[in-house]
């Protein structure tokens, strides 16, 4: 395993970092400490979860996966050997039963979510807290055409000046973004050096085959800043796998499972894949692994976020680490990327 530095801290984190968004819902207790176990057998140092987890948010199943990592730190009283990275929810639709829908990004909720997560993680500190999508109305989840509304969301000075106070009473140690934008990303980093507040360690945002706007904007500012990605949804929900090739929907998938999630199923993400996977499967690779290795290669990536919901599927991501692409399968996945850029942002 290869370790990245986090932004300009003192942490290494692996290349590959264990995603959580499953356990809970798709996965049980016992499924998500085997998938620890071989993640660190693997050489991974670095675990990622949010408050809002497990994914589809549900009131029923709120705060499962930080409670599972919880049981895991305590039954084998390993949490020094990880850095562990969560998220603080913003406001948003479908999300009423946290905090009864009161999301705003200012001292009393960063506070209660915080305690709540430790808790919860039955651990003293969080090596990277993270704002897991923007309070203020602008482009994340896939929305384009940036329409500007004037409203009233807590000031990003103030979102700071928390942060940096839960920083040194030693709740926190690094802090990070997610879904940010560019300008949101540089205000961040510009406050931390006027006012000498925590400097934004790490960007999670999407990116992967099917969803490479990161590049445009963001890649730039994560190589000059150090304000690397956290690449999330590295495989497009498992639609770069393969799986779901002509329409198919197999047996408990994600897709098959939850029909909210569209974003990577529109007809051109499905052309888009089947290309990918074709081209895969001309040099002898294997389309999961393909997809993933070219997330981790990236320079602006300091660590790819793979998930999975079973060992076999954990298994062959842990393999796309080994995976080296030669000049002729990176020229295919330009020439299809310019063909159909970016048919799912």
């Amino acid at each position: 395993m290869q370790y990245r530095p986090l932004g300009r801290t003192d942490l290494k984190v692996s290349a590959l970092c264990l995603g959580t968004m499953t356990w809970g819902e798709q996965n049980t207790e016992a499924e998500a400490f085997a998938q620890i176990e071989r993640a660190k057998a693997a050489g991974i140092n670095f675990i990622d979860t949010a408050e809002m987890y497990p994914v589809p948010p549900r009131a029923e199943t709120y705060s499962r996966t930080e409670q599972i990592i919880g049981n895991w730190f305590r039954q084998r009283g390993d949490r020094a050997d990880w850095i562990l990275a969560s998220k603080v929810a913003g406001p948003g639709n479908g999300i009423a039963h946290i905090r009864d829908g009161q999301l705003k990004h200012d001292r009393k909720n960063i506070v209660a979510a915080l305690d709540a997560s430790l808790k919860r993680l039955q651990t003293d500190w969080i090596d990277l807290y993270q704002l897991h999508w923007p309070e203020r109305s602008t482009n994340f989840f896939g929305q384009l055409g940036y329409q500007h509304k004037e409203q009233d969301f807590t000031p990003l000075e103030e979102t700071l000046e928390v942060l940096h106070e839960q920083v040194r009473a030693g709740k926190i140690r690094h802090i990070g973004l997610s879904n940010e934008t560019p300008w949101g990303t540089m205000r961040f980093l510009q406050l931390a050096e006027q006012r000498g507040w925590p400097r934004a360690a790490s960007i999670q945002n999407p990116y992967n085959l099917l969803n490479r706007t990161f590049e445009v904007g963001l890649a730039e500012i994560a190589i000059r800043e150090q304000c690397g990605l956290l690449a999330y949804s590295p495989l497009a929900f498992g639609m770069l796998s393969g799986k779901y090739e002509n329409g198919a929907r197999p047996a408990n998938a994600r897709i098959t499972l939850f029909s909210r999630f569209t974003r990577y199923t529109n007809p051109q993400s499905e052309r888009a894949c089947a290309h990918y996977v074709a081209l895969a499967r001309q040099h002898g690779l294997d389309p999961a692994q393909m997809a993933l290795a070219f997330v981790t290669r990236q320079p602006f990536v300091t660590s790819n976020i793979i998930g999975a919901t079973s060992l076999e599927q954990l298994e062959s991501n842990l393999g796309s680490f080994e995976l080296k692409l030669s000049d002729e399968v990176l020229a295919g996945i330009e020439a299809i990327h310019k063909d159909q850029p970016n048919p799912a942002p």
